[in-house]
């Protein structure tokens, strides 16, 4: 039996606050191999890469998700008792539900609550100084996520659950003040939505049938029991907080345009070419950079011995940046998916696998779509500049975005 290769440092988690995305693959790398151990928060861990790994990561029978992820980013980013930690029945259970809010039609409509919000925001650009796409998408995304989810908000909210959003978002892999915003932005919008679910049980708020916060707060567990108002609130988090996350992606797709302009002529009008820059979008700039998980009985695998209890941590933009996976795989090249989406265990930026049983991100479709209703807003509905900005993305920061937001001025409607 082969020994993982093993990192020399006593302890790495400083080394990996330091390296950030390219953390394990900087490692693999130097071993020269796909898999490594170290020790993080003073625990042992095997990181891995690549779609092997991926395959062997998704496998639910070897692995579970309760007590994998680090306590200080369930406080932040995810919260305590959400479906990310759980496993067997109860993880299938509280998937469903969250899968039933899915459908193509309900993806759709939250689409075009986003263009609305979008055709709505032009007029108020046209005349102004530089805007910051960034905190604009982000306020766009927090009020379509909200009517989508049945969730009332009033316009002086706005800005203040799109920064409570903003900073869970920010703090779970931070350090000092990020990480302390984090829990305060945790604490408050648990409150609130915790209020908001005790108002809909109460028959004080109405809320669509179908709609988020309306599932979430009559659903039943397989023994008939309904959600803990904390859970159900962590619930209706874990739906509004990702799609909110998407704004990285929309100011990811816009810094691709302005670097590869030739691509706005490409995708305009065009949705399998839209798709395609989506897809490499999503492949190419970091969003989150693993996923975690624990052995949940000792097997070997490759000549590996993985024992039971080992946290285990998948290399996400690693995978997804795999030179045995990806030709020239720190190139954008969007014809790259042109046959079409990878199989599940290739492209991975929100977690690979099955959609409905496993683990892999519940909202990948709200993704696709908002990004792409967010390319065509950019390329067919609106001309604008991009002034002189500093426009760098740090891999040693996560999650990373350009410091400047992306600045866009000069803005004007297109007929």
């Amino acid at each position: 039996m082969a020994s993982i290769p093993a990192d020399r440092s006593p302890e790495s988690t400083y080394a990996l606050w330091r390296g950030g995305y390219r953390f394990i693959g900087d490692r693999c790398a130097h071993h020269g191999t796909d898999i490594f151990q170290t020790r993080l928060l003073l625990r042992r861990t095997i990181c891995m890469r690549g779609r092997p790994a991926a395959v062997l990561f998704y496998d639910a029978d070897r692995f579970q998700r309760a007590s994998a992820m680090p306590l200080r980013v369930q406080r932040t980013l995810t919260g305590r008792g959400g479906v990310q930690g759980l496993d067997g029945t109860a993880h299938r259970d509280r998937k469903a539900m969250l899968m039933s809010l899915m459908t193509p039609t309900a993806v759709r409509h939250l689409g075009q609550l986003f263009d609305d919000e979008w055709r709505a925001r032009i007029p108020a650009w046209e005349g102004t100084g530089p805007i910051v796409l960034y905190d604009e998408v982000g306020r766009m995304l927090t009020r379509a996520a909200c009517a989508w989810a049945g969730v009332p908000l009033a316009e002086s909210q706005v800005c203040r659950r799109t920064a409570d959003l903003h900073s869970m978002i920010d703090s779970g892999a931070a350090l000092g003040p990020r990480h302390w915003r984090g829990l305060l932005a945790r604490r408050r919008s648990e409150r609130w939505a915790a209020d908001l679910v005790d108002r809909v049980r109460a028959g004080a708020l109405p809320a669509p049938a179908g709609s988020a916060l309306r599932v979430i707060a009559d659903h039943r567990d397989s023994r008939g029991r309904p959600l803990p108002r904390r859970i159900a609130a962590v619930e209706l988090l874990n739906v509004l907080r990702p799609t909110v996350a998407v704004d990285r992606f929309v100011v990811f797709a816009a810094l691709a345009l302005h670097d590869h302009p030739a691509w706005r002529q490409r995708v305009r009008g065009d949705d399998a070419a839209t798709e395609s820059f989506v897809q490499e979008v999503r492949r190419y700039y970091p969003f989150f950079p693993v996923a975690a998980a624990r052995v949940r009985r000792s097997f070997d695998w490759q000549g590996y011995h993985f024992p039971r209890g080992r946290r285990v941590l998948l290399d996400l933009y690693g995978t997804n940046h795999h030179p045995a996976l990806w030709p020239e795989p720190e190139r954008f090249r969007p014809e790259r998916f042109d046959g079409g989406p990878p199989d599940a265990y290739r492209l991975i930026p929100q977690g690979g696998g099955d959609h409905t049983t496993g683990h892999r991100c519940a909202g990948e479709w709200l993704t696709i779509e908002l990004m792409k209703r967010a390319v065509t807003n950019l390329t067919s509905c609106m001309r604008y500049d991009v002034p002189p900005q500093d426009l760098a993305l740090d891999l040693h920061r996560v999650p990373t975005l350009p410091p400047s937001g992306f600045l866009v001025a000069n803005v004007r409607r297109t007929a």
